[in-house]
C-alpha cells in the first residue's frame, strides 16, 4: 500500500483514504464485493479518484465508478499514466502510447454506453455501436503503425548494438527508484536526470565507464522493475529491454535503505528470469548502505552475501571498488571470447 501511494504521489496524486478488503475469491461484478463498494461510496465527497492495487477488469471499473460516482484506476492504468508524464524520447513516448491503446482497446465499450440503444433487432443499431466500431477500427490502425514505427525504431537499435558486439557491456537493473541512474552517473561521468520517485528513467541509456583503460566497459542504464508491472508495457518496451537481454553481465542494484528491499530484490530475480536471464552473469550491489544505521545489519549482508559489493552511489562510497570489480569481470570475458576463437 506504501508502494501504491508512491506510485499516486508520482502521478500527481496526494493519497487520503486507505481501504483493505480480506475475500477468499475476486467479486466478478466488483472485485471488492456489495458492502465494501458502499463503504469506499460513503466517502464520497473526500477524494476525487479511487485507485486499485490490482487490475481490474473493463466491466469491474464500470460497475465501481457507476456505484461509487467517481473515477476508478486500477494499477496498469496508473504505471501507464506515469510511464505517458515520463517518456521524452520519441521511442518511449511511442512504447507508452502503443501500451495504452492495447490497455484502452477492450475498454472503450464502457465509454459509449449512454448512446446505446436498449433494443434488439434489425434496423436499431444505435449510435453508439456505430461510434465503438469506429473507435476500435482507428485504435487497432494505430496500433499497427505504431508496431511499424517501433519496428523501425528496434532496426536503427539493432545496428546500434552491432556497433557494441565487441565491447564488454554491463546492463544495470534493479527495482525502481534503486539509484540506478545515481549509479551510473558516479561511474560514467555523466548528467542523466536523477529524482527520488518512481521510475524516474524510462530509456534505455549507454555509456562508456571513466576509466583510463583503452578497452572500453560499456554500462546501460534501463526502466525500472516493479510488482505486477502490467504486460502491456513489458510488450512494448521490448526493444528498450533488449538492451538487457544482450548485456554481458548484469549490475542487478539493491536499495539497503528500503525496508522491504529482500522483497524488491527476489522481484527483480523473478522479472530476469521470466525474461529468460536466469543464468546470465550477475553482480549484487547494495546501493545507499550508508543510510543503514546499524553496523551489525551491514556485517549480516556481507556474511550472506559475499560477493556482493556495498557502496552508496551518491556519495561515491566505494564506487571505485565497484570499478575495479567491472574491469576484472571485462578481462575475464575477454579471455573467455579469445579461447572461444580458438577453439
Amino acid at each position: 500500500m506504501d508502494e501504491l501511494a508512491q506510485l499516486a504521489d508520482t502521478a500527481g496524486a496526494q493519497t487520503v483514504a486507505r481501504f483493505v478488503q480480506a475475500r477468499p475469491k475476486p467479486d466478478p461484478a466488483t472485485y471488492i464485493g456489495k458492502g465494501k463498494v458502499g463503504e469506499i461510496a460513503a466517502q464520497n465527497g473526500d477524494f476525487d479518484v479511487i485507485i486499485f492495487d490490482d487490475d481490474l477488469s473493463p466491466a469491474q471499473a464500470g460497475s465501481l465508478e457507476k456505484a461509487i460516482g467517481k473515477r476508478v484506476v486500477d494499477r496498469s492504468g496508473l504505471i501507464l499514466d506515469i510511464f505517458a508524464r515520463r517518456a521524452r524520447t520519441r521511442e518511449a513516448r511511442t512504447q507508452v502510447e502503443l501500451a495504452q491503446l492495447q490497455y484502452l482497446l477492450p475498454r472503450l465499450a464502457g465509454r459509449w454506453v449512454h448512446l446505446e440503444r436498449q433494443v434488439g433487432g434489425i434496423g436499431v443499431r444505435g449510435p453508439g455501436e456505430t461510434q465503438l466500431e469506429t473507435d476500435r477500427r482507428l485504435v487497432r490502425k494505430r496500433i499497427s503503425q505504431l508496431n511499424r514505427e517501433l519496428k523501425a525504431i528496434d532496426q536503427q537499435r539493432s545496428n546500434q548494438r552491432s556497433r557494441r558486439q565487441n565491447l564488454f557491456k554491463v546492463a544495470i537493473v534493479g527495482y525502481t527508484n534503486a539509484g540506478k541512474s545515481t549509479l551510473m552517473n558516479a561511474l560514467t561521468d555523466s548528467q542523466l536526470f536523477v529524482e527520488d520517485r518512481l521510475f524516474a528513467t524510462l530509456d534505455a541509456t549507454v555509456r562508456a565507464m571513466k576509466s583510463a583503460d583503452v578497452n572500453r566497459v560499456l554500462l546501460i542504464d534501463t526502466v525500472g522493475f516493479i510488482r505486477k508491472l502490467p504486460h502491456h508495457l513489458v510488450a512494448s518496451f521490448r526493444s528498450t529491454l533488449d538492451e538487457t537481454v544482450l548485456a554481458d553481465l548484469l549490475l542487478h542494484v539493491v536499495d539497503l535503505s528500503h525496508p522491504h528491499w529482500s522483497e524488491q530484490m527476489r522481484q527483480v530475480d523473478r522479472t530476469l528470469e521470466e525474461m529468460g536471464l536466469k543464468d546470465r552473469s550477475r553482480l549484487l550491489v547494495f546501493n545507499k548502505a550508508d543510510k543503514v544505521e546499524h553496523a551489525v545489519e551491514i556485517q549480516r549482508i556481507q556474511n550472506d552475501y559475499p560477493d556482493a559489493e556495498l557502496i552508496s552511489a551518491l556519495r561515491g562510497i566505494r564506487v571505485d571498488a565497484l570499478k575495479e570489480r567491472l574491469r576484472e569481470a571485462r578481462d575475464q570475458w575477454g579471455k573467455e571470447k579469445v579461447m572461444s576463437y580458438e577453439l
